[in-house]
Order: C-alpha cells, then sequence, then structure tokens
C-alpha cells in the first residue's frame, strides 16, 4: 500500500517553508508568501499550548518558531471559523483570503508537525480546525 500522506519535512529551511507555501498558495512573490506565514503562525501561537507548542515549535524552521512562540496564549481559545474571522480582522483582509492564507500556511505546518503531533494539536483546540488543516472532522451525534 503506497502512503498518500507526505512525511514529515526535517530540517526544512524558513526560505524553503516559504517556498512550498508560495507554491501551493500560488502567490505572485515570495514577500507575500512570508506575509502570510508570519501572520498565521503568529495567531496559532494564541491557540497552542501545553508541550504540543513547545514540540511545534521545535519542529518549525527558526524564524517560524519565533514568530509562532512570540504570542502569548489567548484565555479563550476560538473555534476554526473564529480563527480565521480574527486573524482577517487583524489584518484587515477578508474571510475568504484569510481562509486561503491559513489553510494554505496550515498544510505545510501539518507535514513539519507530523501525523501524531498535529492529531494531538488538533485534540486540545475547538471545533473547525481539522477542516483548516485540510483533514475532515468527525463529530459526535447530541445525546
Amino acid at each position: 500500500m503506497i502512503d498518500q500522506q507526505q512525511p514529515s519535512i526535517v530540517g526544512m529551511t524558513f526560505e524553503q517553508m516559504l517556498e512550498q507555501v508560495r507554491y501551493e498558495g500560488a502567490y505572485a512573490t515570495r514577500a507575500q508568501a512570508e506575509q502570510a506565514v508570519r501572520a498565521v503562525l503568529a495567531a496559532f501561537g494564541r491557540q497552542v499550548t501545553g508541550e504540543e507548542r513547545v514540540e511545534l515549535a521545535a519542529r518549525l524552521p527558526y524564524e517560524a518558531a519565533v514568530t509562532f512562540t512570540s504570542q502569548i496564549p489567548a484565555t479563550e481559545p476560538l473555534t476554526g471559523w473564529g480563527f480565521v474571522k480574527d486573524l482577517a480582522s487583524r489584518i484587515g483582509g477578508s474571510p475568504a483570503t484569510t481562509r486561503w492564507d491559513t489553510g494554505t500556511v496550515f498544510r505545510v505546518v501539518a507535514r513539519l508537525a507530523g501525523e501524531e503531533l498535529l492529531s494531538r494539536i488538533l485534540a486540545q483546540l475547538p471545533s473547525g480546525y481539522a477542516l483548516l488543516f485540510g483533514r475532515a472532522e468527525l463529530t459526535r451525534a447530541a445525546a
């Protein structure tokens, strides 16, 4: 059986990360990709806590890890859609373009994190983040 998931990318530089985001997000310039990466990682740094935060930072390129960890975690976590709306208001973008930026950056972050860590991160976050990472999100039926 062929594994269809891309493996974790060990040792990726920040420049390589930006190029992947630029390619996958179809950004016209490297600067646009960098703006998306920094905005999304800073916002995500406000949502992830605990050991998962430390582990994810260790797997990101240095510049990305600094952006991610420079944020103080929020006292009230946002849902996935709340995350997109909050980020859009902070950067002055539309929810649609912010959703695109988020999904593009999160796809690269997912490969850097690896399946096991990403699953633990998603387990600690409110609903909606799995979809932002390109995963199906299963919900439980109301009792």
